[in-house]
C-alpha cells in the first residue's frame, strides 16, 4: 500500500499500477528523503520526472509545494497519477506529462520551467540517472540552491560530474539508497 505519510493529504492512500512495471519508494525512504527536505518543500515548484503514481510529487504537495509536475512516459501510469491528483484535490497546484524523461526535460526547458526540487525515481537497471541529472544541470531546469532527488539502487550511487553537479549525501535502504545532488559551481 502506497500512501500520503505527512500534511494534508496524511494517511491518503493512493492508487497504484498492478504488478513490476512500477517500484514505488518505500515508506522509510520516502520518510528520510523528506525529512532531509522539510524545511524545502513548503512553497517549492517540483518536478517528479518518473512519477510512476505520482507517490513523491504528491508528498510534496501535501507538505505545501506551490506547484508540481509529474511526469511518466507510460499512458497508464498517467492515468493513474491523474487519478490521485483529483482524489487528493490537488488538481489546482499538480499537472502531469507524458513524456519520455528526455522529451519532458526539452519541453520544461522550451517552456522557461524551473524548480527548487526534482525527484528522481527513474528504473534503476536502465542506465538513465546520470544522463537524466545532467540534462536537468544543463538545461537550468534546476533553480541555483536547488536539488535533485535521485533514488537508486544501493550499488548504483552517482558519482557526481565536476562543474555541473555534486552529490552532497547518499543514504542506503538495504538494496536501495537516495542521493541529494545540487549544482556544482566550480
Amino acid at each position: 500500500m502506497v500512501r500520503i505519510i505527512a500534511g494534508s493529504a496524511r494517511g491518503r492512500k493512493l492508487e497504484t499500477l498492478e504488478g513490476l512495471e512500477t517500484r514505488p519508494t518505500l515508506d522509510r525512504v520516502k520518510e528520510a528523503v523528506f525529512g532531509s527536505l522539510q524545511f524545502r518543500i513548503p512553497y517549492a515548484e517540483v518536478l517528479d520526472l518518473f512519477s510512476g503514481s505520482g507517490n513523491l510529487g504528491l508528498e510534496a504537495a501535501s507538505r505545501g509545494a506551490k506547484r508540481v509536475v509529474l511526469n511518466d512516459r507510460n499512458p497508464a501510469c498517467i492515468g493513474i497519477i491523474r487519478r490521485n491528483i483529483d482524489a487528493l484535490g490537488f488538481s489546482g497546484i499538480a499537472s502531469t506529462l507524458n513524456l519520455d524523461y528526455a522529451a519532458a526535460i526539452d519541453r520544461l526547458a522550451a517552456d522557461g520551467a524551473s524548480f527548487d526540487l526534482a525527484f528522481l525515481d527513474p528504473p534503476y537497471r536502465e542506465g538513465l540517472s546520470e544522463d537524466a541529472v545532467k540534462r536537468l544541470f544543463t538545461k537550468r531546469l534546476i533553480r541555483p540552491g536547488g536539488t535533485v532527488v535521485l533514488e537508486h539502487a544501493a550499488d548504483l550511487a552517482p558519482s557526481g560530474a565536476p562543474g555541473i553537479y555534486r552529490i552532497v549525501k547518499t543514504k542506503r535502504f538495504g538494496k536501495c539508497g537516495y542521493s541529494l545532488i545540487e549544482e556544482d559551481g566550480e
